[in-house]
């Protein structure tokens, strides 16, 4: 059985990882070089990297940060923002990008799939589809950071953009984005039913509950999560190990391991009890080898 994947999502504005709060709040949280080398330390699956402001200014996301970010990251880094020409995707390849993500260029030169995965192979290419609900209360793709209704369906979208080539979908609620209330569920499901290329859910996650809901009940290959990973250390460790809990299948590479603590309902691990803190003061732990 093929391990799902816990995926961050650093959202960079001006230079500096952001959380963001529907599209549309921006809290500063740190450099992107050290919140890579953190969530390399503490076993996350992959990173996206999306520099928001290289699609409002029309420019390539910033080489320089994609290059320094690549020499400290040892699992596969897709880059997203304002790409919209094989040029540009090249560019970022050579700075150290394993994968490409677009979202408006996937709405308005469609064409630009096609010839990524052509030139790069599908694996390279991923669509990022922001959707929201509209006026109607149907779930509408929206582009150009969201601002922009489209009048597309995200399931057949997401189909259009399997057959122009694309390797991955990354399906990305607006309405959940930085709410804490959890994946939509059936926005993640309906799509992941419609296309047998891996579907990223993203947008809500607040809880490692949550996690297992996108990958269960809303049967994603990956959840991806920005905000909830910034400020809690171990927060990936303990993510997979509350998957593993609940019989979701991931990846454990790091020394960090929670097998024998119990979480509370927030999600967090539960303080030990006084007997049992007191006990390991005079245990013997050998010195960790990193």
């Amino acid at each position: 059985m093929l391990k799902k994947r816990i995926i961050a999502n650093l959202v960079v504005r001006d230079g500096i990882v952001v959380q963001s709060i529907g599209f549309e709040r921006y809290l500063p949280v740190g450099k992107p070089e050290v919140a890579v080398e953190f969530l390399n330390a503490w076993g996350i699956d992959e990173i996206i990297i999306a520099d928001i402001n290289a699609g409002i200014e029309r420019r390539i996301p910033d080489l320089q940060m994609i290059s320094s970010i690549s020499k400290k990251c040892f699992v596969p880094v897709t880059v997203a923002g304002g790409i919209k020409s094989i040029e540009m995707m090249r560019e970022l390849i050579r700075c150290g990008a394993d994968k490409i993500a677009i979202n408006t260029a996937a709405v308005e030169h469609p064409s630009l799939i096609s010839e990524g995965a052509e030139v790069f192979g599908s694996q390279c290419i991923v669509v990022s589809i922001d959707v929201r609900k509209n006026s109607e209360g149907k779930y509408e793709v929206f582009s150009r950071g969201g601002r922009r209704p489209t009048g597309l369906n995200p399931v057949e979208f997401a189909q259009t953009c399997e057959q122009l080539g694309a390797g991955e979908i990354i399906i990305n609620s607006i309405d959940r984005d930085g709410s804490r209330k959890g994946y939509d569920l059936s926005l993640v499901a309906s799509v992941s039913d419609a296309v047998s290329i891996p579907v990223i859910a993203l947008g809500g996650a607040g809880h490692p509950r949550h996690f297992v809901d996108a990958l269960t009940t809303g049967k994603a290959t990956a959840a991806a999560a920005g905000n909830f990973f910034h400020f809690c250390e171990q927060s990936v460790v303990l993510t997979k190990e509350f998957l593993t809990r609940n019989q979701v299948n991931v990846r454990h590479d790091t020394y960090a391991q929670y097998a024998d603590f119990l979480f509370d309902g927030g999600g967090r691990i539960q303080r030990r009890s006084d007997d049992e803190l007191q006990g390991l003061r005079f245990k013997f732990l050998p010195k960790e080898s990193i």
